[in-house]
């Protein structure tokens, strides 16, 4: 079995072992505790740096093997790899779903009003809703956003990365881009709010 085809399969495990684990893994810690975790309640040790490859928090192309998928699986309740895709061909596990989460619509704010966004490790982004929107950065901390740069945003949730399709950056569209890939946003707010 070449675990290059279950992208999705791999996907929906990896957020079935964060629901177990109780949230969103996006820190070295949180890869040591489900490391520990691991060993402990599966009998099987995963490296550190193993996880973090699977959840791509480094970058690594390499497919992940298929007796670390089986120990993911056993530990979300299922026999192995294949039991757990089994189960989800079966439709147990589901492909969409409505869920329940903080989050900023931007139909909903005044122009003026300012958001701050984080995400891992140490990124810190406040932006002004300029109308229709689009909001505008107006201070960053270690991203590669820059001050000035505009970008169309429906709405911000918290723990869910934000993509958008583009940055006007200097008058010219960027490539899309992805704040919080690794773990979604984990600062949300409305300054002054």
């Amino acid at each position: 079995m070449e675990t290059f085809e279950y992208k999705a399969e791999i996907q929906e495990l990896k957020s079935l072992v964060e629901k177990r684990f109780g949230h969103r893994l996006c820190t070295t810690n949180d890869f040591e505790r489900l490391s520990a975790l691991l060993l402990t309640e599966i009998k099987t040790p995963v490296s550190t740096s193993t996880l973090k490859r699977i959840w791509q928090y480094v970058n690594d192309e390499h497919a992940p093997r298929m007796s670390t998928l089986d120990i993911l699986a056993r530990y979300v309740g299922h026999a192995d790899f294949v039991a757990f895709c089994r189960w989800r061909k079966e439709g147990a596990g589901q492909s969409s779903a409505f869920f329940s989460a903080e989050r900023i619509v931007a139909a909903d704010l005044s122009i003026g009003d300012e958001v701050e966004i984080g995400w891992a490790p140490n990124r810190l982004v406040r932006l002004c809703h300029k109308g229709e929107g689009i909001f505008e950065v107006v201070s960053v901390h270690e991203s590669k956003l820059m001050v000035g740069d505009r970008l169309p945003v429906v709405s911000f949730i918290l723990g869910e990365p934000l993509s958008v399709p583009y940055i006007i950056r200097n008058g010219e569209n960027t490539l899309p881009f992805v704040a919080g890939k690794n773990g979604g946003l984990t600062i949300l707010s409305l300054v002054g709010k």
